[in-house]
């Protein structure tokens, strides 16, 4: 029973899970909210809703910053419902002290995302609190998208169907590790942090059916794979040579026992499609930059439902669970 908020419960994982689910679950019950999508489903199926805050430390980080973070966070998950990003709010709790270069490194950031996804910000706020009351810079974007293709939901997904990620995986959260730590690996790791909505346009333009999307942050794929499992009662099974993972990412993870598939992402979604459009989507999405590293990781079965079966290099077999405890504080 939980008595005092942790670090462990922001994870993305099994207390995040309880966290949720125990509280704000509880006290919120609803229909739409119940079905525990990336982004809310609203207006008889034609908008996408979501909200997200970000605290990334440090704020400024190989690839990316917290502001080009807080508009990829948010316009990625609408993406994931098959939504066209459209309009944003944008609200900043800034330290007194912080320098204004580095606020307008940050704001100019996001203007570029949002280029990217043809948004706009419509609403904001800003508050200034004492030094020592925030770390710098904290950030929430909401947004609301169009949906152009319905019915995408995790809790669709079908025995037999293919899971797809979208690019080698860890990365964002091996960086993040990396420049807090100021540990210098003599690599050009850097964050995956990108916006997803060109790559989805295109599945959804050339014909491909979704079944089911979620862009891997907090928790990593291990934490979508399992959130699905449950959700749709189905098993997936994935074969673990077939996992994208960068040699600096495997580095990392044998230099301090982290999971690949634990570490958290902000450019690479995980895909569940019919078998018969596998290797269509795998075509168009090796042809986009940011997406040339998609994979078929595996499929859906029924043999052990509710869970992830990883099969490993070796021939044998073993559970995924969801991620437990804090490896990365404020990774997003």
């Amino acid at each position: 029973m939980m008595t005092n908020i942790t670090l462990a419960h922001g994870n993305g994982g099994q207390e995040n899970n309880e966290l949720i689910t125990k509280i704000f679950y509880k006290a919120f019950k609803n229909e739409i909210l119940s079905k525990s999508e990336d982004a809310a489903v609203i207006e008889d199926g034609t908008l996408a809703f979501s909200t997200d805050s970000f605290t990334v430390n440090p704020i400024e980080f190989p690839g990316a910053n917290i502001g080009k973070l807080a508009i990829c966070g948010t316009c990625n998950d609408l993406a994931m419902m098959g939504a066209k990003p459209k309009y944003l709010t944008c609200s900043v709790i800034i330290e007194e002290g912080f320098e204004v270069a580095t606020l307008k490194r940050v704001v100019d950031s996001m203007q570029t995302e949002l280029e990217k996804n043809g948004a706009i910000v419509v609403s904001g706020d800003t508050k200034v609190v004492p030094k020592g009351s925030v770390d710098k810079i904290f950030i929430n974007t909401t947004g609301i998208g169009q949906i152009e293709q319905k019915g995408i939901s995790s809790n669709n997904i079908q025995d037999d169907d293919v899971i797809i990620v979208s690019n080698s995986v860890g990365k964002h959260g091996a960086t993040i590790f990396a420049a807090r730590e100021g540990i210098d690996f003599s690599t050009n790791l850097k964050s995956d942090c990108a916006s997803l909505w060109p790559v989805i346009k295109k599945l959804i333009d050339e014909g491909i059916q979704i079944r089911a999307l979620r862009d891997a942050t907090r928790g990593g794929v291990s934490a979508v794979l399992n959130e699905w499992a449950k959700q749709s009662n189905i098993c997936v099974e994935i074969e673990e040579e077939k996992i994208p993972v960068c040699d600096e990412v495997k580095g990392v993870c044998e230099l301090l026992g982290f999971e690949a598939l634990s570490l958290a992402n902000e450019g690479t979604f995980v895909m569940a499609i019919s078998k018969e459009q596998a290797s269509k989507a795998i075509e168009l999405l090796k042809s986009i930059e940011i997406s040339k590293e998609a994979s078929i990781i595996g499929n859906v079965t029924l043999k052990h439902q509710g869970k992830v079966v990883l099969n490993t290099a070796w021939g044998t077999q073993r559970f995924i669970d969801l991620p437990t405890g804090e490896l990365l504080p404020r990774i997003c």
